[in-house]
């Protein structure tokens, strides 16, 4: 707020949470933190092991792990996503709000060290799971999405948890 990096529209109290605007917030976050993940991962080992080798020290994340990450790794995947989702979708400030609770509990959600009741029709609707993120903290060359599977499929880096064999199968 102090530098006003945000858009005019960011600082908007009049109106309400505008679910159309919550949706593709976070759909276009996802789209940009997953190919900020890959290119963590892709760019080079160097690069790998000085932003987000970190946090793969966690094989069997816990909810408090999902913001557990070196410096470069929080401005590469979480800040630098969050400024372009922002200024590609303008929203209120009531949406931005709805939008990063929604963000960062799933986040939360997604590291937890066990399954939660709603996984298999997230599953079914291409949403990120539990299961799906440690599906990637095992094998650390699938599930680079976090809230949707959906860039996964597209990029052909999806791998259901039912078929890994090296965890629990109820996450």
């Amino acid at each position: 707020w102090m530098f006003r990096l945000m858009p005019k529209s960011y600082y908007a109290l009049d109106g309400r949470v505008n679910p159309l605007h919550v949706a593709a917030q976070l759909l276009v976050m996802d789209f940009l933190q997953t190919l900020a993940h890959l290119a963590e991962h892709k760019v080079s080992a160097e690069v790998y092991k000085r932003s987000h080798k970190p946090h793969h020290r966690f094989l069997n994340p816990r909810l408090f792990d999902a913001f557990n990450g070196s410096i470069t790794d929080t401005v590469c995947m979480i800040l630098i996503p969050l400024y372009c989702t922002a200024n590609l979708v303008p929203a209120n400030c009531w949406s931005y709000m709805a939008f990063g609770t929604i963000y960062s509990s799933w986040l939360t959600l997604i590291h937890a060290e066990y399954s939660h009741p709603w996984d298999p029709v997230f599953r079914r609707l291409g949403f990120g799971t539990a299961g799906d993120h440690h599906v990637h903290h095992k094998v650390f060359v699938k599930n680079y999405g976090h809230l949707f599977m959906y860039w996964d499929r597209m990029l052909g880096t999806y791998k259901s948890p039912l078929e890994v064999d090296k965890f629990r199968k109820d996450i």
